[in-house]
């Protein structure tokens, strides 16, 4: 089939990775098809596949891309553990503010992932998940935090800073540096800091 008219490939692969998004995020991964996708994006269905080789690799693709930034962007600075408690609150918070859809996907959409494909994304959610682990593990070694069970604090932890993303909105009531405060003071009184 021939390149619908006006389609640069510098241009429809992007188009073609934020129209998935945003339709996989709205109406579910199986329910959107290359087909849908391609309609969005204004390029024959055939076309896709100049781009992706199937559903599943751009699904799995739009996850590795979320993890690949958030991992290349998470502090990773010495300090206290309380210091670097805070540094992950806060880049947790701003790092997601504007990727709803990214949020959605990453935690919605895991079950539509091969086998191959979901022990990588979740071996780099792992990867993630560890670093605030460690900061925990190392706040109770010194007595500064009470953290009896790191593994279910962290995942607490990480589903309260993430769930912000459903009801959060700039411009709203609550500013992100005011979001964030609220979010510091639920984080440090979940672990015991005063």
């Amino acid at each position: 089939m021939a390149r619908t008219q006006g389609s640069h490939s510098d241009i429809t692969g992007p188009r073609i990775r934020a129209a998935a998004l945003r339709l996989f995020a709205e109406e579910g991964y199986a329910s959107v098809s290359m087909r849908k996708i391609a309609t969005e994006v204004g390029v024959q269905a055939g076309a896709l596949y100049n781009y992706t080789p199937d559903k599943q690799t751009l699904l799995f693709r739009l996850m590795q891309v979320h993890m690949e930034e958030l991992l290349a962007a998470v502090p990773k600075g010495p300090g206290t553990p309380e210091v670097r408690l805070k540094a992950f609150v806060m880049f947790h918070l701003s790092f997601h503010r504007n990727r709803g859809d990214e949020i959605f996907i990453a935690y919605n959409e895991l079950r539509n992932l091969e086998p191959g494909n979901f022990e990588r994304i979740e071996g780099m959610r792992g990867q993630y998940e560890d670093r605030l682990e460690a900061i925990l593990r190392d706040g109770a070694a010194l007595g500064v935090m009470a953290v009896p069970e790191p593994k279910i604090t962290t995942m607490a932890i990480i589903a309260l800073l993430t769930g912000f993303f459903t009801w959060y909105r700039e411009g709203g009531r609550l500013s992100l540096d005011a979001l964030q405060d609220r979010y510091w003071e639920m984080v440090r009184g979940l672990v015991g800091l005063r």
